[in-house]
C-alpha cells in the first residue's frame, strides 16, 4: 500500500475536528509544530502553540468558544510536503452568538506523515465583529 500523500495527511484533520475529536487530530501533527494564526487581542480560543498538544489545547479551546456550521473546501494545492487549502468557514462563536463568515487559507506542511505548519489566514475583521461586535 502507498504511504498517504501529505493532502491526505491534511485532508483526514477536518472529520475529525468536525466530530470533536481533539485528541485524534492533535495525533496527525509533529512534535514541533510551527503555528500561526493572526487573530485580535483577547480572543480566548487562539492559544501559544509550538506542539502536538499545543494543537490539542488549541482544538479544544476552539470548541469550547466556536461552534463550525459549514465548512467550504474549495481547492488544496499542493507542492512537495506543502499543502495550502483555500476554502469558506462559517461558525457561530457561542458567548455571543453572532457567526463568522470567512474565506481562509490554510497553508500546512507534512514531513515524514506528520503536520509540522498550520498556518491559518482568515478575515480577523470578522472574527473581532463576531467576538466584541460593533464596537471591535
Amino acid at each position: 500500500m502507498a504511504p498517504e500523500s501529505p493532502a491526505q495527511t491534511v485532508q483526514r484533520l477536518f472529520p475529525l475536528l468536525a466530530a470533536g475529536k481533539a485528541e485524534e487530530a492533535a495525533a496527525l501533527f509533529a512534535d514541533s509544530v510551527s503555528f500561526s494564526i493572526p487573530h485580535p487581542p483577547g480572543i480566548p480560543w487562539v492559544p501559544e502553540v509550538d506542539s502536538a498538544r499545543g494543537m490539542q489545547t488549541f482544538f479544544e479551546l476552539l470548541g469550547t468558544h466556536v461552534q463550525g456550521k459549514e465548512f467550504d473546501l474549495r481547492q488544496v494545492i499542493t507542492d512537495g510536503d506543502d499543502v495550502v487549502l483555500f476554502g469558506r468557514m462559517l461558525s457561530e462563536v457561542k458567548k455571543t452568538g453572532r457567526d463568522i463568515d470567512t474565506a481562509f487559507a490554510l497553508h500546512t506542511t507534512v514531513q515524514d506523515g506528520q503536520i509540522t505548519r498550520y498556518h491559518l489566514y482568515e478575515d480577523t475583521y470578522a472574527v473581532a465583529q463576531a467576538y466584541y461586535g460593533d464596537g471591535a
